[in-house]
């Protein structure tokens, strides 16, 4: 296994930092050398420590955001794709471990591993597939033309590229929310109801015991009596893994044993035909993965407001002249 770290060796950037896929396989060995799963910012930390930059170029800032070191920004680029890829998972929240795909590349290629190796891995691909059915696009954009027309162009790829980073985040998230455990999931989908306005402005939201074997994952009452009340239940699948059914029997039983029929099912994977039908007809809500990270980012669950942009345009009134 050779991997350098020695940033004037690596692929670099117009401002002399090695660029965010140089860092890929010195992020695999860092992880690689732990004896137990490292956190998320002190990786970040040892992986810039490593390269031994000068401090000019250690602090440099970016003049869009001028409170941020371009380096340490850059360390969130290798650190999501190789989790992406399956090559570091997060056996618990915000913890990164080796996985065996990535020893065996680390081993195979060392500092030869590159993006495309990271991109064609099948996860990776799945996720690139996933993206794609939310973008509604078959190729995503990359970057902005030189040649655009008109301010309506414009302010379309704008939007195709807010859209489609937004869309990666939400993919993100559901990716987290798969690596985290039953009982989280259960946690947070009560809260993003709450924070929806489900449970009202006196109502109660509670999340069952992790020893409930009713069916139940949640129970949101929506004023101070419980005259009215939603039940949820929360499976957290992998992509691929549809809720069939049978599930949705199980919790309408469950809907039953309670004496409702009000429900909210929530997966991070998707429905089954036989399963959507079913639940519109026993009026069950049924949000599946790619409906629930849009939740989460438009309800601002679990995300950060990263960035605000403002365009103008010419008030043609403050130029007449009267």
């Amino acid at each position: 296994m050779n991997v350098t770290s020695d940033y004037r060796k690596l692929k670099l950037c117009k401002h002399g930092l090695p660029t965010w896929d140089a860092l890929l396989p010195i992020t695999l060995a860092i992880v690689n050398n732990q004896s137990s799963p490292i956190n998320r910012k002190i990786l970040s930390n040892e992986v810039v420590d490593s390269l031994s930059l000068p401090d000019k170029l250690r602090y440099l800032k970016s003049k869009k955001n001028p409170a941020e070191n371009i380096i340490d920004a850059r360390m969130t680029w290798p650190i999501s794709e190789l989790a992406l890829a399956g090559l570091l998972e997060r056996p618990k929240r915000g913890a990164y471990q080796i996985t065996p795909l990535g020893k065996q590349l680390l081993k195979k290629f060392g500092n030869q591993i590159t993006a495309k190796m990271v991109h064609e891995q099948p996860k990776y691909l799945r996720h690139q597939e996933e993206l794609a059915k939310k973008n509604n696009v078959n190729s995503p954009i990359n970057v902005i033309s030189n040649d655009i027309e008109d301010d309506v162009d414009s302010f379309q790829t704008i939007n195709s590229l807010i859209n489609q980073y937004n869309n990666k985040i939400s993919l993100d998230l559901l990716d987290r929310i798969q690596d985290g455990t039953p009982y989280f999931f259960e946690k947070l989908v009560v809260n993003l109801l709450t924070t929806m306005g489900y449970k009202g402005s006196n109502g109660e939201a509670i999340v069952t015991q992790k020893s409930n074997d009713s069916g139940i994952d949640g129970i949101i009452n929506q004023d101070a009596l419980g005259t009215s009340t939603v039940y949820l239940q929360a499976k957290r699948y992998q992509i691929g893994n549809k809720v069939g059914r049978n599930e949705l029997q199980a919790f309408v039983g469950a809907l039953s044993g309670v004496g409702s029929d009000r429900g909210v099912f929530i997966t991070t994977s998707d429905f089954s035909a036989n399963a959507i039908e079913y639940g519109k007809n026993q009026h069950i809500v049924l949000i599946n993965g790619l409906q629930l990270s849009d939740l989460m980012l438009q309800y601002k669950v679990g995300v950060n407001i990263k960035n605000k942009y403002i365009t103008f345009d010419i008030d043609e009134d403050f130029f007449i002249d009267d």
